[in-house]
């Protein structure tokens, strides 16, 4: 995802989550200014720092414990950013395994069809006197700062509200992101990783209303606890973390479906 917004390219990125890029490649791939390209991605959510000759995500040296990690979740009125918009977000600030902070919002919407109010039981009339789009990310993007951005199936959440900030005017994340059902894949022997099945199978959240932002969030949250008590590798930062949820490897689900068993018995 960030590879899709950062000038950079994808082996510089590694680089700098990794070993370190020299100051002549990372120039050479920005049309500004160092301090000026330093700057915008600090303000996007992303801070790059120099250490002995190289530069680096700052992630690289945040030991775990005092890494902000921001859980996310969005409702849209459609999947296509070209016509459709967020109608609902939420997010926790976890730090050392605890909520630090939170934010929720409804979005003013024009037009929610049937089949969406009928999965999130958001309609146009809910959101009528909620604050407009721009409004709203404004106030989430400086809720969100430099966290750790974290969702299930992160892709879509990310990329959508990125490209949202866009169509209004700003500039799209960078926050560095960690998916909570890659990581669950390592850590939780499950039959299925949707949220809702997991929340199902380890009883995450027992006040769960799916498709609604803070619900899915506070299922993820108990999500993200249990896989990371689960983790047996040595993570010491947040790049040890992403790339474990990236590269370890995935644990063997079962043939079948214990659920189905469950109800069948």
């Amino acid at each position: 995802m960030l590879a899709n917004f950062f000038p950079l390219d994808a082996k510089s990125i590694s680089r700098l989550s990794t070993r370190g890029l020299p100051l002549e490649l990372l120039k050479s791939q920005i049309n500004d200014s160092l301090d000026f390209s330093l700057e915008l991605w600090r303000s996007q959510g992303l801070d790059v720092v120099k250490s002995k000759g190289y530069f680096y995500f700052n992630t690289k040296f945040i030991p775990i414990d005092e890494a902000e990690f921001c859980i996310v979740d969005i409702e849209t009125n459609g999947s296509k950013i070209e016509k459709h918009q967020i109608i609902e977000i939420a997010g926790l600030k976890i730090k050392n395994g605890k909520i630090i902070d939170r934010f929720e919002s409804l979005v003013n919407c024009q037009e929610i069809n049937k089949h969406i109010t009928e999965i999130t039981g958001i309609s146009i009339k809910e959101t009528k006197d909620a604050p407009k789009l721009k409004d709203v990310l404004y106030s989430f993007k400086l809720f969100l700062g430099d966290a750790v951005f974290v969702a299930h199936d992160v892709k879509f959440d990310y990329k959508f509200i990125s490209e949202s900030l866009m169509k209004i005017g700003l500039e799209p994340l960078l926050n560095r992101s960690l998916c909570s059902l890659a990581l669950a894949e390592r850590t939780l022997v499950s039959y299925r990783y949707a949220l809702s099945y997991l929340d199902s199978y380890f009883n995450l959240n027992p006040h769960a209303t799916h498709h609604r932002a803070m619900s899915d969030v506070l299922t993820t949250y108990a999500l993200f606890k249990m896989s990371f008590e689960n983790i047996k590798a040595n993570i010491n930062n947040i790049e040890d973390l992403i790339k474990f949820s990236k590269e370890a490897k995935r644990l063997k689900r079962p043939k079948f479906d214990p659920l189905l068993e469950e109800s069948e018995s």
